[in-house]
């Protein structure tokens, strides 16, 4: 089964969810379908109209947002006086539960990628009652481990990259946290140290996925770089804002809390958090989840065989009725 046909939205509105935070939100498909809630990575990153395209137009009745701080939400994270200390897991959870009770919506799906899976993740373990189903690709937990890793393990791999990255770091902090020592230069007053910053991030990012492309178009906005550079490493140096958990992290030390909440993990085999381990000991601390592995197929949910995976995954779960 390949994508479905693009749609447009036929609502969309900004919520005002406080802190002066107005997020925007948009559904599309069928006004009397299935509700699904779509979560997009970075953190950062904003919504995505293909994403719309892995639902049953006629089964569902889908949901996207832009989380706090990015793409069509106010303020954006990349004017300097924007108040990152409201933009935290638990003020986007909050928000979450605002929009739901303002759409009239008591349970819904959850589909998240990357940064969507940890934020769905969690989202499914502190409200189990409103979710039905999660369906995740670009599996992640947001664990410490998993910022090291994409901070400071992958140089091994990416030696000439890494190099430039840390050149960007003061010596002082260049043994510590890379992605809180990248947040402190991007919080600068000086908006060069802010720009270069900024910039060196979205390169360190660009050389480390597993098929790297030459560029990205999104990083040559200098909006987009700004916002998200500074919220990506707001989260990733704060631990994502989940507290204090075991060495694996909270996500998957409470994935047991999952019991009873189906879900399907699509999870390309070169994604690089796959040298932890994570989405396998997910899957196996997570009764009633599938795993479904894509060969040859890297931190993508675009890619080929992924996307497929995906769709095959929302059909599955499109007409599965709520226990009355």
């Amino acid at each position: 089964m390949g994508l479905y046909p693009e749609i447009e939205p036929y609502d969309h509105g900004m919520l005002d969810v406080g802190d002066g935070n107005h997020v925007y939100w948009e559904t599309c498909g069928n006004p009397h379908g299935k509700p699904a809630l779509v979560l997009h990575g970075g953190p950062g990153s904003g919504s995505n109209p293909w994403f719309r395209r892995l639902f049953d137009p006629e089964a569902y009745r889908v949901v996207l947002l832009d989380q706090r701080g990015c793409a069509r939400s106010t303020p954006h994270a990349s004017a300097y006086e924007t108040d990152m200390s409201v933009n935290t897991t638990t003020h986007v959870m909050a928000d979450l539960e605002l929009l739901r009770r303002h759409l009239g919506i008591e349970r819904w799906l959850v589909w998240g990628v990357s940064w969507g899976s940890v934020l769905g993740l969690r989202y499914a373990q502190t409200h189990p009652g409103v979710v039905s189903e999660l369906v995740l690709t670009g599996v992640a937990t947001g664990s410490a481990a998993e910022v090291a890793l994409l901070t400071r393990g992958l140089g091994q791999y990416f030696p000439d990259a890494f190099e430039r990255f840390l050149d960007e770091v003061p010596e002082d902090e260049r043994a510590g946290n890379l992605a809180a020592a990248y947040n402190r230069l991007i919080e600068s007053p000086d908006p060069g140290t802010r720009a270069r910053a900024a910039r060196a991030w979205t390169d360190w990012e660009t050389a480390i996925a597993a098929a790297p492309p030459r560029s990205v178009p999104r990083y040559e906005d200098p909006v987009f770089r700004m916002g998200f550079a500074r919220t990506v490493t707001h989260y990733w140096g704060n631990d994502h804002f989940l507290g204090d958990g075991n060495a694996e992290g909270v996500v998957l030390r409470d994935a047991p809390l999952l019991k009873g909440i189906p879900g399907t993990l699509v999870q390309g085999s070169l994604d690089p958090g796959n040298l932890l381990g994570i989405v396998w000991r997910l899957h196996h601390a997570w009764p009633g989840s599938e795993l479904v592995v894509i060969d040859d197929v890297g931190h993508n949910a675009g890619a080929p065989g992924t996307a497929e995976a995906l769709v095959a995954a929302t059909d599955k779960y499109a007409h599965v009725q709520e226990d009355l």
